[in-house]
């Protein structure tokens, strides 16, 4: 091929990589990881053929550009955490939203199953949740003081045991993703089920909004990153059920990575919703406003960094390279 038609053939795909490195924009990272291979693959195609010309020298000098970039990234390590969490991660996220919604359906309409299960069979409270608790929690409604189980632990104790507890069940429901879904989709049911009789017990005992005001406190942001986590559950088990043009091998290695990456995005809400359940939630005294407060603050930060601010990072994103 003559260097002219090479440099024509290319010229826009190395455009848009020396704008996207030059300006610092933020594009998914397969793409940008697809670029630098091409471009380094044309740069050794031209050092072939055409040596010492200006396409040669011009590929040349964008593969060093990207070379000192990823490198100038490495040695940035705090700052790589802090942009991970404010741009790299939300930009990487809009592309599973569509995972995350058949999480969330799965769980709310399992959660009703759970409801209507306990509200149609008057055991089945008792075979979801065990008789200890249902005693326990019973005895403490006698007692005058439904919500007691919340403080029955010192509050570090109990904040360090949930935390934990609850990453191990969102690494479950991640890992069990490996069972093509399935298994992630049984982790999702179960839970809703036990949270749907759970609620459904309370309102029998005329206590559903004790119930709901005290453990949606916590309960916000806790269900809503096992949801999440189900969500990289269901990106890992769906590489496997569609490959598209990679070998399943290939996808399955890649669905992981992005189902890992998912997962890790979720360990400071965890820490957030075991500080709630372990220092606050215990405080059942607390006004109803401060209540309502914590919870639509819990929900709407959910809601922000996983749905709205990652569509505004891609839209934003699109927008600037359009105009490239």
């Amino acid at each position: 091929m003559r260097e002219a038609a090479f440099a024509k053939q290319n010229k826009d795909k190395w455009l848009k990589f020396e704008s996207v490195l030059r300006n610092n924009i933020q594009i998914n990272p397969d793409e940008l990881s697809a670029l630098y291979v091409e471009v380094t693959d044309h740069l050794s195609y031209a050092q072939t053929f055409y040596p010492n010309s200006n396409t040669a020298q011009y590929l040349n000098n964008l593969s060093v550009l990207a070379h000192q970039k990823i490198y100038k990234t490495k040695r940035e390590s705090r700052k790589r955490f802090i942009t991970f969490y404010t741009k790299e991660f939300p930009l990487f996220f809009a592309q599973y939203h569509k995972q995350l919604l058949i999480a969330f359906i799965t769980f709310a309409l399992f959660a009703v199953v759970g409801a209507y299960s306990a509200a149609t069979d008057s055991d089945f409270v008792r075979l979801i949740l065990g008789n200890g608790y249902v005693n326990m929690t019973l005895e403490n409604i006698e007692n005058g003081d439904p919500m007691a189980v919340y403080k029955e632990m010192e509050s570090t104790d109990m904040f360090l045991g949930i935390t934990i507890n609850n990453i191990r069940v969102a690494l479950f429901a991640f890992s069990l993703g490996v069972f093509l879904s399935l298994g992630t989709l049984f982790i999702v049911m179960r839970n809703a089920v036990m949270l749907g009789s759970f609620q459904y017990f309370f309102y029998d005992q005329g206590l559903l909004w004790e119930s709901a005001r005290t453990i949606w406190i916590h309960g916000t942001i806790e269900i809503s990153v096992i949801i999440i986590a189900a969500c990289a559950g269901l990106v890992m088990g769906n590489s496997i059920l569609f490959p598209g043009t990679y070998t399943r091998l290939q996808s399955f290695v890649r669905g992981a990575k992005d189902g890992l990456k998912i997962l890790i995005s979720t360990i400071p809400f965890f820490i957030i919703a075991g500080f709630l359940e372990g220092f606050v939630t215990r405080h059942t005294e607390m006004p109803d406003w401060l209540a309502i407060l914590i919870i639509g603050g819990s929900l709407s930060l959910i809601i922000f960094y996983y749905v709205i601010y990652p569509i505004k990072l891609k839209r934003k994103n699109e927008q600037r390279l359009r105009e490239l």
